[in-house]
Formats: structure tokens, C-alpha cells, sequence
């Protein structure tokens, strides 16, 4: 921890279920940040739009993607939980600094090439542009510290460019943001093609493991898992299917690489893939059960996705009478 009296922000998009990745990757990582720091959570729904959305599931997993993120520990009373798109400020930052963001720049970024290949037939402005929004969404609260995956970083180190360029230009205006990325977390990896990241997006179920996935399907995907001929579980570079399993079962059972290796000496991979499948089956279960009793209270979730906005929108304010001032608006 960096110390106290620190501002930290992160989002999540509402345009799927949520994965085991976003859960180790970083929801679960976000309530240690609460005791020492000011912390922001939002639901990314502006950026959400740049694929085409059914309006209804987008409202439905807003919701769910706010009880989520109770579900997974995050307290409403210490953490500033609200939805993206109801603090304006992030859209009319994101568009100021739309004008101190170069071409080029965006042009490098490597998930808009990535989003392009996949999403042929919509490659719209938004999509090009929404590092920059991501930019705006980390500026606007003067955040100090970004917990941050590795897909992520490319994203962030823009955001810092944008901030130092503004604040050579008009002086002091923009807190620069440093990226925390976790020791204890590894990238998880697909459970189908282990060289690929776990994708809320990927058409192959068996690939994916959701937070909100019953038990009997956590366990018969995990049996699907690729592996490979060794019939050792090792952690080794040429062993990614392995190696993946191992990376989530430490994560759920806290166990050392080395400690799963001597778990299971001489067994097989049946074996194994059973034991992660009931560790993380097991690791879940508390977390389905709140976010089903959240979600049969939509009236709560909307209290708190009020409250989270207004305080939200009080620390926006003070950062755009800055930025407007600076740029030359009159107020």
C-alpha cells in the first residue's frame, strides 16, 4: 500500500457475465484497497456501448454488475460504488481530453485492433477513441493508485500521458495515476486454449468459467479442461492448460505452486482437474448466494447506485470547475 488519504478507481463493464479472471483479476483484490484508501467503483456502461447492446440486458447487468460487486466483498458504507453514465462529468472530461490525446496514440493501442478484428462490421469512433474515456474516468477523481491487469497497462500509461501533457500546458491539474498490480493475482487463462486470456466474450462456454455458474457446470467445464500428454502437474511455461489450473487453484485454496505439486505427485490429471473444480465451486458459492439475495432487491441496488453517484459527482465537480477554468471556459 502506497498510504493513507490515497484516491483509488477501477470499473467494470456490464456487457457480460462476469468471469473467475475479473473475480481473482480484480474484483476480489478491490476491498483490500478500502481500509487505507478513498475508493471508486463504477460500472462502465458508457464504455459498454462501443459493441451493439439489447438495451434490456444492458439495464439487467448493470444491476447485476453493481451486485456483483457487493457480493464479492466491496461494503457501499467504505467504498463509492455507482454507475458510469450517471456522473456526466466522465462524458464531457472524456470529450476535453479527446483534444490532448494524439491520433497516433490511439492508433497504437492494441485492443482497438483486437476489438476491430472482432467487431468488423462496427468499427466506430467510439471504439477508437474510449482509452481516452478510460483516461477521463481515472482523471476525474485525481485518482493516485489504478489496480490494473496486465491487458490493462497500455490503457493506463495513456491516461498518464494525457495528464502530464495538460499539466505542462495549464500548470498542476491532474493527480498522475500509478498502476497497482497485485503479486498474489495471475492472468487466468481460457480452460479451452490456456495460450488465450479467459474472455467474458468467448463463444466457447467450455472455455469459460462465470462467477454465477451453478456447481454441476463449474465442475463439467473444469473436466473439459485442456491439459496436455505429460500427466504431471508441474508449473512450467510449457505446460500452459497446467499450469492455468494450477495458477486458479492456488488462488482459491491459497496453496503454493509447490505444495499443489507434492498434492499431487503421481496422480492424474483426473485427479486435479476434480480438486480445482471443487475449490472454486466451493470458493463461489458464498458469493452466488448474496448476489441472489441483493438481486431481489432492486429498490436497495438503486439507493446505492444514487448515493455512490452523488458523491461521485461532488469529486467530479471540483476536478471540471479546474479543467474548465484552465482551458479557457467561462463558467
Amino acid at each position: 500500500m502506497i498510504g493513507d488519504n490515497k484516491i483509488v478507481f477501477s470499473g467494470v463493464q456490464p456487457s457480460g457475465n462476469l468471469t473467475i479472471g475479473n473475480y481473482l483479476g480484480a474484483i476480489k483484490n478491490f476491498s483490500r484497497f478500502s481500509e487505507d484508501y478513498k475508493t471508486f467503483y463504477c460500472v462502465v456502461d458508457l464504455h459498454a456501448i462501443t459493441v451493439r447492446q439489447v438495451p434490456a440486458e444492458l439495464r439487467r447487468r448493470t444491476y447485476e454488475t453493481l451486485a456483483l460487486y457487493m457480493a464479492c466483498g466491496l461494503d457501499p458504507k467504505k467504498n463509492t460504488l455507482f454507475v458510469q453514465s450517471h456522473v456526466s462529468a466522465h462524458a464531457e472530461l472524456g470529450w476535453m481530453l479527446d483534444c490532448y490525446t494524439m491520433f497516433g496514440e490511439l492508433s497504437r493501442m492494441t485492443q482497438f485492433k483486437d476489438k476491430s478484428q472482432k467487431h468488423s462490421q462496427n468499427i466506430n469512433a467510439g471504439l477508437f477513441t474510449y482509452p481516452t474515456l478510460m483516461a477521463a474516468d481515472i482523471l476525474l477523481y485525481q485518482t493516485d493508485v489504478v489496480p490494473v491487469g496486465v491487458d490493462q497497462k497500455q490503457h493506463l500509461e495513456l491516461a498518464r500521458d494525457v495528464a502530464e501533457r495538460f499539466n505542462q500546458i495549464y500548470g498542476p491539474t491532474f493527480t498522475v495515476p500509478e498502476g497497482y498490480m497485485s503479486t498474489d493475482t495471475m492472468k487466468i487463462m481460457s480452460l479451452a486454449e490456456p495460450t488465450a486470456k479467459m474472455s467474458k466474450s468467448d463463444t466457447n462456454q467450455n472455455a469459460v468459467v462465470y462467477i454465477l455458474d451453478s456447481k454441476d457446470d463449474v465442475m463439467r467445464k473444469f473436466k473439459k479442461a485442456v491439459t496436455d500428454s505429460d500427466a504431471c502437474v508441474r508449473y512450467s511455461e510449457d505446460k500452459p492448460g497446467v499450469s492455468n489450473l494450477m495458477t486458479i487453484y492456488r488462488a482459491f485454496t491459497g496453496k503454493t505452486f509447490e505444495e499443489i505439486e507434492r498434492e499431487f505427485d503421481g496422480r492424474g490429471y483426473g485427479d486435479f482437474k476434480l480438486a480445482v473444480g471443487e475449490a472454486c465451486a466451493d470458493g463461489l458459492a458464498p458469493v452466488r448466494d448474496e448476489f441472489a439475495r441483493l438481486m431481489a432487491d432492486k429498490a436497495h441496488l438503486e439507493e446505492i447506485m444514487k448515493a455512490g453517484a452523488d458523491e461521485a459527482a461532488y469529486y467530479a465537480r471540483k476536478t471540471m470547475s479546474k479543467v474548465r477554468r484552465k482551458i479557457g471556459f467561462v463558467n
